[in-house]
């Protein structure tokens, strides 16, 4: 399957449901409490963390796209944390704050990477289902895509209602469901029940045969537009009626804490189906970016330059030969890692020694080389009748093939300077015996602030004498 970057950006999505603050009380542990046979940890930092609802609505926010959260609190100290982390990230947060009520907090204690324990404050919410449902509609006009993030802790009591209001205006709803009745789901565009959530309810099965049978009934009965059952290690299986059964294996290499793991394939989905992308390619990011959260420890996000980079190493697109629509953003990935550009160009027709010795040259100024090749015509129109002697993708192919070269991509004009606009490289590079002003395309660079750098060739190493020996011999 192929895969692509959304535009997050143009993706709007509004998460409606249960929120609360995870929080860390993270210290040592050198001894056992002389009280009790239980460890004694010396509390050294204090995190915070929005969670559950707020959890979606900060992996929304984290993948570039707007993000709306409505949800429940009290009036208490853990919803302020909560509100003021929830602005830093971008998310639009619009809180019942109900008096003599807590916000629901979840407080882990953590020693040297590991939960030692952890303590629930909550109370069953007394929401006012009919001023949730008047946030919800007034803000169903800004946004593409409603979720219902579902903890079971009161702040959704009127489902129904919720979906019928989405439906109305064309917006579809993704529901990541609790407890044993999804009825009150019905008519949802796509439910994300893990296994042993969708086992309570339609029973146990014993292979994935039963659990497309299955699943497939319980599509029709509730009038569902998809399900998605998230699987663990056995990864996930979509299910839409008129449809084969679409199975994508785990993608984790290594399996950290699988904490808001389920909020993170539920907001990348809906970020994607937001942003235009088919149903099959959104699960795909989906199960990607949760391959990359369970590598995480605790409460995490996926950030869109981590599944950029992700998606580019499931196409092979991590370094090679690419076109330019390829390379740009693979630059940005590379730029929002704070890795320096290198750019230089020519034709490389015979790669030779000096050739390799000053590519490595140049890479040793940033952290990532781009090498812009003339094609074929320009070669001709550059050196004469008779060049190149190689073709373009052989020349793109042996110069991927160095270690010092990350990205080779071609170009057809007889200089570089379109290329340079687009790319900007931090720091431009020609070999030669030439100043400065002699670089083409070293006035666009210098005009934004960058590098142009001037390194010497290997003595005696060039293409055209290796081709006029050859020719000499003959």
């Amino acid at each position: 399957m192929q895969l692509s970057m959304p535009r997050f950006d143009q993706a709007p999505v509004l998460v409606v449901g249960d929120v609360m603050l995870d929080r860390y009380w993270h210290g040592a542990t050198n001894r056992i409490s002389p009280e009790a046979p239980v460890p004694v940890v010396k509390v050294e930092q204090i995190e915070d963390r929005p969670g559950g609802a707020a959890n979606v609505a900060l992996n929304i926010a984290a993948l570039g796209a707007p993000a709306w959260l409505v949800g429940v609190t009290g009036r208490d100290e853990a919803a302020d944390s909560l509100a003021e982390r929830l602005q830093a990230a971008g998310v639009d947060a619009r809180f019942q704050r109900l008096e003599n009520q807590p916000t629901i907090v979840k407080l882990r204690v953590m020693s040297r990477h590991q939960q030692l324990l952890r303590l629930d404050f909550e109370e069953p919410f007394a929401t006012d289902q009919a001023a949730l449902l008047a946030e919800v509609e007034g803000l169903l006009e800004r946004v593409k895509v409603l979720i219902l993030s579902d903890y079971g802790k009161g702040a959704l009591l009127n489902h129904a209602a919720l979906i019928a209001a989405a439906r109305a205006r064309g917006v579809p709803v993704l529901a990541d469901p609790k407890g044993r009745d999804f009825s009150i789901y019905r008519g949802a565009s796509l439910i994300t029940p893990n296994l042993a959530e969708f086992e309570a309810v339609v029973g146990r099965c014993a292979d994935e045969a039963e659990l497309v049978a299955k699943g497939l009934e319980l599509l029709a009965e509730l009038e569902l537009g998809a399900l998605l059952v998230t699987r663990g290690e056995h990864g996930m299986t979509l299910l839409r009626q008129g449809h084969p059964a679409l199975h994508l294996p785990a993608r984790a290499r290594e399996v950290f804490d699988v904490t808001g793991a389920g909020d993170t394939v539920i907001s990348t989905l809906a970020g994607a189906l937001a942003a235009g992308a088919e149903l099959p390619q959104a699960v795909a990011l989906a199960n990607l970016a949760a391959s990359i959260v369970v590598g995480k420890l605790g409460t995490a996000t996926v950030s869109a330059p981590e599944l950029r980079r992700a998606v580019q190493r499931e196409q092979g697109a991590g370094r090679g030969v690419m076109s330019l629509d390829q390379l740009l953003p693979a630059l940005d990935d590379a730029r929002a890692h704070g890795e320096r550009i290198v750019f230089t160009n020519g034709c490389f027709d015979i790669l030779h020694a000096g050739h390799v010795a000053y590519l490595e040259q140049a890479r040793a100024l940033g952290d990532r080389l781009v090498v812009a090749i003339n094609d074929d015509a320009s070669v001709t129109r550059l050196k004469g009748p008779g060049r190149p002697i190689n073709s373009v993708d052989r020349r793109m192919a042996v110069l991927a093939g160095l270690g010092a070269v990350d990205w080779v991509v071609s170009f057809s004009e007889d200089t570089p300077e379109t290329l340079l606009r687009k790319v900007r490289p931090d720091v431009l590079v020609k070999g030669g015996d030439y100043g400065l002003d002699g670089v083409v395309g070293a006035d666009i660079v210098q005009a934004y602030g960058g590098e142009v750098r001037v390194l010497s060739f290997v003595d005696s190493c060039s293409t055209t004498a290796i081709v006029e020996k050859i020719r000499d011999t003959h």
